[in-house]
């Protein structure tokens, strides 16, 4: 029997890679004894003080669905967090709508005034912090999303991606699942690379 995994996903949900992997982590769960705990980081963030603009976010949009993401979490908890992403993602991701926070509130079961943390500056502190946390944990050369796993031992291994593309389901999800732990495990490994899809794509 396999030991029972808790694993805290960080993520920015704008970012379409960071979606695709929290796909697989769900599929995962229902192939592997994995608890999912949602966890926020921010682009927006990570690409401060840069002289080029990675995002092509001038604007600071990428603020906007990080802070309800952070209110959302703050105010109702992780695991309200995670329906809302899910619901955020499909809308943003899966249908291209970019504007679909309050219908997303609405299917997480959860009040539309939450999307008002979105011109918030209020809400910001809450996503440093936990973006703080994810890279305590691998460093700042890396991005979203961070994966931190947490065995019945109780240590805790942690690391960026991984990014795929498409969603990988039922055994291939399990199958990955091991691997990734098989390889974050090895004292000293550090990066596993080669060109991504140029279209991620949904899976």
């Amino acid at each position: 029997m396999r030991p029972p995994y808790t694993a805290e996903f960080w993520f920015d949900p704008s970012c379409p890679y960071t979606w695709i992997t929290s796909r697989w982590l769900v599929e995962t769960a229902e192939v592997r004894p994995v608890t999912v705990r949602w966890r926020v980081m921010s682009l927006s963030v990570l690409n401060e003080g840069r002289a080029d603009d990675p995002e092509g976010d001038p604007e600071g949009w990428l603020w906007h669905p990080v802070r309800v993401c952070a209110a959302v979490a703050e105010l109702y908890g992780e695991e309200a967090l995670g329906r809302f992403y899910a619901a955020l993602g499909a809308e943003t991701h899966e249908r291209g709508r970019w504007d679909a926070t309050a219908d997303a509130l609405a299917a997480a079961g959860l009040p539309a005034e939450t999307a008002e943390a979105a011109g918030s500056t209020a809400w910001d502190a809450a996503v440093r912090a936990s973006h703080a946390e994810a890279v305590a944990l691998v460093g700042t050369d890396v991005g979203t999303p961070v994966l931190a796993v947490r065995g019945a031992d109780g240590d805790r291994t942690a690391f960026f991606g991984p990014v795929v593309a498409p969603v990988p389901r039922g055994g291939a999800a399990g199958r990955l699942w091991d691997g990734a732990l098989l390889l974050a495990g090895v004292p000293g490994f550090s990066e596993l690379r080669r060109a991504r899809p140029r279209d991620p794509g949904t899976g």
